[in-house]
Parts: structure tokens; C-alpha cells; sequence
């Protein structure tokens, strides 16, 4: 398959579009595709992004050094551990470019985000589909029985977008063991979940975890994300990312946002206790979340009908069809302000009482 004949990234519909096209003003409407941050980000960011308006003629730092060390304090690792770009995205992109080459395979459970596919056939590589299996879990056996002298990266979401559901350390550390293909674990959504593998890059040559600052620490417009990795990666990357790659209002309000430590407590209570009120009073089938959202099975109907009914209402999430293996009739929801929440299970009740 080639470029051409991929389809593309599918991003939820924005608050603006739906008003118009449905009559609504904007401030009626609510967004619950984007699994973005329901309280915005933190003030401290915002006051550093106003602080250093006036700096934004000149060039940000080339490595991005300052930030790089305030991450190091946060998730306990030396800087030359860590390496930064334009959102998470932008840093599996280019070690992507350094690891895969044309006829290699990367492996990818699906379903899952579809930019490791993108990322892999940029590189004229093969990407390989591992199916989960009901309740959304990677065979770990089958992964590894599928492993070639091609593998080149395996690529692991967790938890996983969409489904919500992670990767335990001990099949983890079965899959490192099993190859020596990269191994990347893309934790987005880390610090919704109870637990993370961050702790394992130190034991593993082969292992890559992925963050960012667009979830929990509301940075979403800024494109900031990290990767986790071991110091002779580091090496390599530094090499050819970008000059500049996170700019310079970014790095200021990564800082301040990792420094706000409260907002990032209040941001995760809210989603947690959101997360639970969603799973307990959405009418259909739910599956249990490590993430900032839901995945709904709305069985009967399909996914396309539920999310236009809901647009209807003024409220906007994502379905999944346009995930690999996800099938028509999965839904994801964000989770949102309480408020926010209540509207979208009642959203979801007349609309199961209409179908």
C-alpha cells in the first residue's frame, strides 16, 4: 500500500464547525473527541506564555535543554535520557526514520493510533497488524510468534487509544526479552493510569516510552511531547531532529505546567472521578479505562448514527471506525467536566430510547 492509497488522520470535528452547522452557539456546544484536558491548561503556563510573548523574534534553545532538565526532575531520569519535538508525534516520526528502512516491518496491535502505520510506510516500511483480542488485549504469545529478522519496531499504546486498556509490565519485559526490535510504549495517557513502565528503560536497551504534555498538563495547541529513552538513542537522535523542533512559548509552558503541581492533581481527580461517573451511568456496554476516556460499544446502532445524534444535541465525540480493526459500532468519549459528563450520558440515554 502506498501513501496514496492510505486514508487520512481523522481528527474529531472542532466546537466552531458543529455550531454552525447545527445551529448552536458555540459556547452550547461541548467537545468530547479530543480526549484533550477538561480544566484547560495551568495557570502558570498561561502567565509564562504571556511572559515571553514579546521573546517569540528570537530562536528557542536548539535542544531544548531547559526543558529537558525540568523533565528529568519530574520523571526521574538523567536529561541525556530524554528527548523532545513537536508533540509526541513529531519524536516517534523521527525515530521511526532512524530505526525503519524500506522492507523492514514494524508490528502494531490494532486497533490503535494510526500514526504508527503513517510513521512506518513514510519509511517504506511494512507494517504488521496484531489483532487484540475481545476485551481489547494484545496476545502477547502471538506478537511474539510474529516477530521476524525484519521487526524493526513494535509499536505498543498503553493505555491504548482507543480502547483505554494497558500493557502489563511482566508481558512487557516477555516481549523485550523475545526480540531485539525497538520497542515502543507510547504512555500519552500515563498519568491517568495507575501505573507506568517508565521505570523499565534503564533495565532495557530495546525499550522507547512515549509522553506528552497535551493530556494531563493541558498543552495540547503548544505540541510539546518527550520520549524516554536509553542514552545511545539519545545520541542518534540528536543527530537529525530538527533544529528548534519545540518552540519557544512551548518550553516556557512545559516548564510552568510541570511545575504546577496542583493543577496536575486537580487535573486528574476531575478525570478519574469523571471516568468512573461515565462507566457507571452510560446506557450501553462500557470497557474499563487507564486513559481520559471511555470506549462505548453501542451495539445495535452504529457508531456514525450515534455520534451524528449526538451532534444533533450539540455534542461531540469520537466514533471509531476510522480505526483499524475497531469494527462500526465503538464510540470514545472524553471524559469531561462533571457537568459535561452528565449532558452526554443523557445525550446517550434519548438516544438509546430513540433507536
Amino acid at each position: 500500500m502506498s501513501i496514496q492509497d492510505m486514508g487520512k488522520y481523522v481528527p474529531s470535528k472542532t466546537i466552531e464547525e458543529v455550531a454552525k452547522q447545527y445551529g448552536f452557539l458555540p459556547k452550547d456546544v461541548i467537545k468530547l473527541g479530543s480526549n484533550e484536558n477538561p480544566i484547560g491548561p495551568s495557570p502558570k503556563a498561561v502567565q509564562a506564555v504571556k511572559d515571553y510573548a514579546n521573546a517569540i523574534s528570537t530562536y528557542p534553545s536548539v535542544d531544548a535543554a531547559e526543558l529537558r532538565t525540568a523533565l528529568a526532575k519530574y520523571i526521574g531520569y538523567p536529561a541525556d535520557y530524554i528527548v523532545t519535538g513537536n508533540g509526541a508525534d513529531g519524536v516517534l516520526d523521527i525515530l521511526t526514520r532512524i530505526f525503519v528502512e524500506r522492507g523492514d516491518e514494524t508490528i502494531i496491535p490494532v486497533p490503535t493510533f494510526s500514526y504508527y502505520e503513517l510513521f512506518t510506510r513514510l519509511c517504506d516500511g511494512v507494517p504488521k497488524f496484531a489483532p487484540r483480542d475481545s476485551n481489547f488485549d494484545v496476545d502477547i504469545d502471538a506478537l511474539i510468534n510474529s516477530v521476524s529478522s525484519k521487526t524493526k519496531m513494535i509499536f505498543l499504546c498503553s493505555p491504548n487509544n482507543p480502547t483505554g486498556n494497558q500493557i502489563g509490565e511482566r508481558d512487557l519485559k516477555k516481549v523485550l526479552n523475545a526480540t531485539d526490535a525497538m520497542v515502543v510504549v507510547d504512555e500519552a495517557y500515563a498519568e491517568f493510569a495507575d501505573s507506568s513502565v517508565i521505570g523499565l528503560v534503564r533495565e532495557h536497551e530495546n525499550l522507547i516510552v512515549m509522553r506528552t504534555m497535551s493530556k494531563a498538563f493541558g498543552l495540547a495547541g503548544l505540541r510539546v511531547g518527550y520520549g524516554v529513552l536509553p542514552p545511545w538513542i539519545f545520541k542518534e537522535y540528536m543527530k537529525v531532529v530538527p533544529a528548534f523542533s519545540v518552540n519557544k512559548l512551548g518550553i516556557v509552558a512545559a516548564i510552568a505546567a510541570l511545575d504546577d503541581k496542583n493543577h496536575l492533581r486537580r487535573t486528574i481527580q476531575t478525570v478519574k472521578n469523571g471516568r468512573a461517573f461515565l462507566i457507571e451511568n452510560i446506557p450501553f456496554k462500557t470497557y474499563p479505562s487507564q486513559a481520559n476516556f471511555v470506549l462505548v460499544d453501542v451495539s445495535r446502532l452504529s457508531a456514525v448514527e450515534v455520534c451524528e445524534a449526538l451532534l444533533r444535541k450539540g455534542i461531540i465525540v469520537r466514533g471509531c471506525e476510522s480505526f483499524r480493526g475497531a469494527g462500526d459500532s465503538l464510540v470514545r468519549i472524553s471524559v469531561g467536566t462533571m457537568e459535561q459528563n452528565r449532558r452526554v450520558v443523557e445525550g446517550l440515554n434519548s438516544v438509546k430510547k430513540e433507536g
